[in-house]
C-alpha cells in the first residue's frame, strides 16, 4: 500500500517562506509524476506545479518565480519551495503522485493536505 506522507505547512506572513516535502512510501517500484495541488475553499482543485520522473516541472503562471518544485526519485519524495508568499496562496495544499507502479498494479494518490496560511 503507497502512503503519502506530508509536511511543512504553516502560518507565515507575506513575503515569507515556507517549504512543503511530500514522501511517498511502500513497495514502489516508479512514480512517473509528483507535484502539489491546491484547494480554494468550495472550489476544485488546481495545479500549483508537477515534475515528472525525467524533470519537467510545470508551474501555474500565478507561481512562476516564486515557487521552485525538485523531487528525489531515490526517496520518492517531492518538495515544494515557496518564496515571496502572498495572502492569496492560502489554501490546503495536496500532494499528488501520479502513475505509481507497485507490485498489485499502477494506481494515483493524493495526500492528506496541509494548510498554508499566510498574514497579510
Amino acid at each position: 500500500q503507497v502512503q503519502l506522507v506530508e509536511s511543512g505547512g504553516g502560518l507565515v506572513q507575506a513575503g515569507g517562506s515556507l517549504r512543503l516535502s511530500c514522501a511517498a512510501s511502500g513497495r514502489i517500484f516508479s512514480i512517473a509524476a509528483m507535484g502539489w495541488y491546491r484547494q480554494p475553499q468550495g472550489k476544485q482543485r488546481v495545479l500549483v506545479a508537477t515534475i515528472t520522473r525525467r524533470g519537467r516541472i510545470d508551474y501555474a503562471d500565478s507561481v512562476k518565480g516564486r515557487f521552485t518544485l525538485s523531487r528525489d526519485n531515490a526517496n520518492n519524495t517531492v518538495y515544494l519551495q515557496m518564496n515571496s508568499l502572498r495572502p492569496e496562496d492560502t489554501d490546503v495544499y495536496y500532494c499528488n503522485t501520479i502513475r505509481v507502479a507497485t507490485l498489485t498494479g499502477v494506481s494515483d494518490y493524493w495526500g492528506q493536505g496541509t494548510r498554508v496560511t499566510v498574514s497579510s
